[in-house]
């Protein structure tokens, strides 16, 4: 869940926008203009702000831009137009927009996965940047076999993926980095490069499913004065701006294929084309791409070239989902716990054992990325010196430390799993009667006297059905 800014003048697109992405669960504030925009700004943080490249009055969704960037630097920018010219949207691009969405009957659509792609650059910012302000005394704790290059884990897995980045960063092997969403692909692309001897040039990350389709081959490649309506002036590609340097190419399974052909050559000859040019230009470039698709089958389904897949996956480094590495749970989740809490002053704070054992059974979906969110919402919901189970989201509240085969958590408690099971029935039962306690035990099949001492002695009440003051049961 994000927090996000809509900016255009017509109110029908901003309440559009705004009730699509509310049922994805974000909060969504609206401006009409760029002063509006400003005063949003100035209410608080955002993760992503869509704006209108053209609006009335004068307005321009580059001001909006470059205002975010001056006041925000890590939040996404996307801008909506239906008639901007080439040259402009490269502009924006230059700018530091996230990436582009076309007016169109599907904009309510197209919309949601741009967000989201947004919210993960828009994480993995912030997490360079808190990570670069850390301070000395956790740099220490957290360095050696379970830290590689603001990775956190010491699983075998991990080991080996290190291994592997270790082997390969030296030489100018194209790497293609494979795993799900959020499991740190970026990373491990920045790894390679900051190991290798191309670590004092350019490391240019590029998401080749934010820019349309339109636009990214003058992106990649650059382009000549004159070669389309609104191209003024020559103007280098990112496989220039990254010579001598890495060019990380995201979610490449995303590549068009007119495209496709065009890196196979860059790859191959070492030489790009910018459009409307004659003539070839060397580069002296590494390239790095990842994905979390299968493109093995996007292969056989004609939708990835094959030639290139085998282009690009000279060395695959997979980065293993955190479900695969579940002993590395806990060290990055206390990671995680002693950053947030000391961006908040709360030094000391610690996991609770019954939070640690929830940790270890959850699968976590959305791997490292989810529990660095789960772990930032935890700090800023616990009241005392421990992360209690009652700070965790419901998903992992519900996971059964029990559920996976093999010996018990070290330090179970049969009493504390046992209460744990009947707290979460009891609330459950509560929630469907809507807050009734005489239908809440109805359906877990106990009187009104029997629920009320269990919920008493679960509250660490005196539970004597006896008790002076006790409230008589309902008729």
């Amino acid at each position: 869940m994000g927090r996000l800014l809509v900016v255009d003048d017509k109110e029908s697109i901003r309440t559009m926008l705004e009730y699509r992405l509310s049922r994805e669960r974000h909060e969504v504030l609206q401006a009409g203009d760029v002063a509006g925009a400003q005063r949003a700004l100035a209410s608080g943080p955002f993760d992503v702000v869509i704006t209108d490249l053209r609006m009335g009055k004068g307005d321009d969704g580059l001001d909006v831009l470059r205002k975010v960037k001056e006041a925000q630097p890590d939040a996404q920018v996307i801008l909506m137009t239906a008639f901007g010219s080439d040259d402009v949207r490269v502009r924006a691009l230059e700018l530091g927009a996230y990436g582009y969405l076309e007016k169109s009957p599907s904009l309510a659509a197209e919309v949601v996965p741009l967000v989201r792609g947004a919210l993960e650059k828009r994480q993995l910012a912030a997490r360079e940047r808190s990570l670069s302000a850390d301070n000395e005394i956790l740099r220490q704790e957290l360095s050696g076999r379970s830290r590689f290059e603001g990775m956190v884990g010491s699983s075998s897995t991990m080991r080996q993926v290190f291994a592997l980045v270790e082997k390969v960063a030296a030489a100018r092997t194209t790497v293609l980095i494979t795993g799900e969403s959020g499991t740190g692909k970026e990373l491990i692309a920045r790894a390679v490069h900051s190991r290798s001897p191309r670590s004092d040039a350019p490391f240019i990350p590029v998401n080749c499913g934010a820019i349309p389709e339109g636009l990214i081959e003058s992106e990649l490649f650059g382009h000549r004065k004159g070669s389309f309506t609104g191209a003024q002036q020559d103007r280098e590609g990112l496989f220039q701006a990254a010579s001598e340097g890495t060019l990380f190419l995201d979610e490449i399974g995303e590549l068009p294929l007119v495209l496709q052909v065009k890196l196979l050559r860059a790859i191959q000859e070492r030489r790009i084309r910018p459009v409307g040019a004659t003539d070839d230009v060397e580069v002296d470039v590494r390239l790095v791409a990842a994905t979390n698709r299968d493109l093995p089958k996007d292969v056989r389904e004609g939708r990835f070239r094959e030639d290139l897949y085998y282009r690009l996956n000279v060395v695959q480094i997979r980065v293993p989902p955190l479900r695969e590495r579940r002993e590395d749970v806990l060290t990055i989740a206390d990671h995680f716990l002693r950053r947030f809490a000391a961006e908040q002053g709360r030094g000391g704070l610690r996991l609770s054992s019954e939070a640690k054992r929830h940790l270890d059974a959850y699968d976590f979906p959305g791997n490292v990325r989810e529990l660095e969110n789960l772990m930032e919402r935890a700090v800023a919901l616990s009241t005392g010196n421990e992360v209690t189970l009652d700070a965790l989201p419901s998903p992992l509240r519900r996971a059964d430390p029990l559920a996976s085969e093999g010996p018990l958590p070290q330090g179970f408690s049969l009493e504390a799993h046992l209460s744990a099971i009947e707290r979460s029935l009891l609330d459950r039962a509560l929630t469907d009667a809507h807050g009734v306690k005489k239908d809440a035990a109805a359906r877990l099949g106990l009187t009104f006297r029997q629920f009320r001492h269990r919920m008493k002695k679960l509250a660490g009440e005196d539970g004597a059905d006896d008790a002076e003051g006790d409230e008589p049961e309902p008729t």
